[in-house]
């Protein structure tokens, strides 16, 4: 039986082949460290596996910011420096170390639950909001970076202000050609289209307002769950072909006018 194909990035496959080793190998990245004491924590916003979260207040200019104590944090620190000032991705305002945990500290964004948000999103908003994760894709793509946990639940949209942030970078990764890389599916060989797929799964979820938009029993059985019974039985809750078209649009004019 042949083994798994690899593949190959159809666009930016050697970017990170003309940088430097220092770009990409976070490993020998030296951290340079912030002062805890600019900060005064407001209240805990939540807990994920290798994370605490809280919203903060940087008492050097009073703006709210948001610590995120991690226990891995080298590869994501290194990843978020290189991708500074890119279109949509979350700023990495500061970092620093308390006596038993490294923390970053990003920009605060007013975010609006997702589970809330899908539901009054016109086809528009979805458009809109499609387009402006592609652009932080696109960008950190172009850097020769995969993000490889694109979910509803890592994409931050403050509705009122029309700002979205691409957040959570922890499990993001330097992309080079035919390297094997550990994700789930047991399947290694892969690129920058991951990212694509996440993002193709999110537009799903907010045209049929479903999330998640895959049910299994297991990660192999989500990935090849049956899509189209759900898009058959939902297909004129709204209108699917003009949101397609013209985010296909709006993306063609995005690529050819850069």
């Amino acid at each position: 039986m042949p083994g798994p194909v690899s593949s190959r990035a159809r666009v930016y496959t050697g970017v990170n082949t003309h940088r430097p080793r220092e770009y990409w190998d976070y490993e020998s990245h030296v951290v340079e460290w912030g002062n805890q004491d600019d900060f005064q924590l407001v209240r805990k916003l939540g807990r994920v596996k290798y994370s605490e979260v809280f919203e903060a207040i940087n008492i050097t200019n009073n703006e709210k910011v948001v610590p995120v104590k991690k226990k891995k944090i080298k590869r994501e620190i290194k990843i978020l420096e290189n991708l500074s000032g890119g279109p949509n991705i979350i700023s990495l305002i500061d970092i620093v170390k308390d006596p038993v945990t490294p923390a970053l500290v990003f920009e605060h964004v007013n975010n609006t639950d997702f589970k809330q948000l899908y539901q009054t999103l016109t086809d528009y908003d979805i458009r809109f909001y499609m387009f402006e994760i592609i652009k932080a894709l696109d960008y950190c793509h172009s850097m020769g970076i995969m993000h490889r946990d694109v979910k509803p639940h890592n994409v931050m949209i403050d509705h009122e202000h029309r700002k979205l942030r691409l957040i959570d970078w922890g499990l993001a990764e330097s992309y080079h050609p035919g390297q094997e890389y550990n994700l789930l599916v047991n399947y290694q060989m892969y690129d920058y289209s991951l990212d694509m797929w996440s993002l193709g799964c999110m537009l799903a979820s907010m045209i049929f307002r479903k999330e998640p938009f895959f049910h299994g029993h297991d990660n192999y059985d989500k990935v090849v769950s049956n899509t189209l019974s759900t898009m058959s039985q939902r297909s004129h809750s709204l209108p699917v072909k003009n949101i397609t078209l013209g985010l296909f649009r709006r993306v063609q004019g995005y690529r050819t006018n850069r």
